[in-house]
């Protein structure tokens, strides 16, 4: 057991690791991404160690690779959801109308309500704060664009990152083991253990569930292509990355999609082709992505996902959706350690 000066320290080492965290957050967003990328690369890496590359070729590889895909994604994606959101916004007075003119009467006449919105009104209103909004985005362009030292510290940012990934990449395994050596010797096995246990189930998530939500956009955007939806692209991509809460991907897809559908094809049978993409999807996702990609490594209930998502977000906004999963898998791993050793102690005997 540790000594009460030994707890004193170690409590003011994590307040003081928390207080520099906090104070330097400016600076080490570039790290934290550089970091990330690196986590995801560096089983790639070792495999090409595998085949007798050295560290410094095998991660030039790695880093070339992701450096690609990444640039790829953002090519060829950017233009495509810039366009998509256009035709979304050009199509704000359309959605208007049909809620005005079709969805209100159905309501009415379907379920005995008596329902009226000045939707006139609010397309006004809609259009005006879209100019508005328009205008905002000049005027802070037009400031951004007149300080030359905001955009050179936004591209020192940009450009540090690639750099910082490349040589964790190539020191990965003695940053580790640096890491490692700081630990006290009496704890070290345990913290190992607990490490590589956490590794495995972030390593699931972080490289399974993202790839799972990445081909699930795909298979959505495709789908809805087919269908012959205009915004197929948008739809899809909002779907698959939403899809991280169970279930959620296909009930948001379902109905904005299913609305579009009607919107723009004024049927019926589009919208069950709109189903049918997702509950297809759906069963392509539980029945060969999942257990694939995934398997069942993380051990997150579906309840337990959608409150920590609920949690996180309600705490730290998107950022907080964003590590929910991640900390409750790791948490999760700790709570079944100590689960295990309440079992073994005196107390539950």
């Amino acid at each position: 057991m540790m000594t009460t000066q030994q707890r004193l320290w170690v409590g003011l080492g994590f307040a003081l690791t928390l207080f520099l965290l906090y104070v330097l957050s400016p600076i080490l967003t570039p790290f934290f991404i550089a970091a990330f990328l690196a986590y995801l690369g560096d089983p790639l890496v070792n495999v090409l160690r595998r085949l007798r590359l050295s560290r410094t070729w095998a991660a030039l590889i790695v880093f070339l690779l992701l450096m690609t895909l990444i640039l790829g994604m953002l090519l060829f994606f950017i233009p495509l959801l810039t366009r998509q959101v256009t035709l979304l916004i050009n199509r704000i007075p359309v959605v208007v109308d049909w809620l005005q003119q079709s969805l209100l009467p159905w309501l009415n006449s379907e379920f005995n309500l008596n329902l009226s919105f000045d939707l006139v009104d609010l397309k006004k209103v809609l259009a005006q704060h879209w100019q508005q909004a328009s205008n905002i985005a000049a005027e802070v362009w037009k400031i951004f664009s007149q300080s030359g030292l905001v955009i050179l510290g936004w591209f020192a940012k940009l450009l540090l990152i690639p750099v910082v990934t490349f040589y964790l990449l190539r020191d990965w395994d003695q940053v580790l083991l640096g890491l490692r050596e700081l630990l006290p010797r009496r704890i070290e096995p345990l913290v190992v253990h607990l490490t590589r246990e956490c590794n495995g189930v972030l390593g699931a998530f972080l490289r399974g569930q993202l790839l799972v939500m990445l081909v699930q956009a795909v298979v959505y955007s495709v789908g809805l292509m087919l269908v012959g939806l205009d915004l197929a692209l948008l739809l899809g991509s909002i779907a698959g990355l939403v899809g991280i809460v169970p279930y959620l991907g296909v009930i948001i897809g379902i109905f904005s999609a299913g609305i579009a559908a009607v919107i723009q094809f004024h049927d019926w049978i589009h919208v069950i082709y709109v189903i049918i993409v997702f509950l297809v999807a759906h069963v392509i996702e539980n029945f060969i992505l999942t257990p694939w990609l995934v398997g069942d490594r993380i051990g997150l209930h579906p309840v337990a996902v959608i409150f920590a998502v609920l949690v996180g977000g309600h705490l730290f906004g998107v950022m907080g959706v964003l590590l929910a999963l991640p900390v409750a898998a790791v948490i999760m791993v700790l709570i079944r350690h100590l689960r295990q050793r309440y079992l073994m102690s005196e107390l539950y005997s």
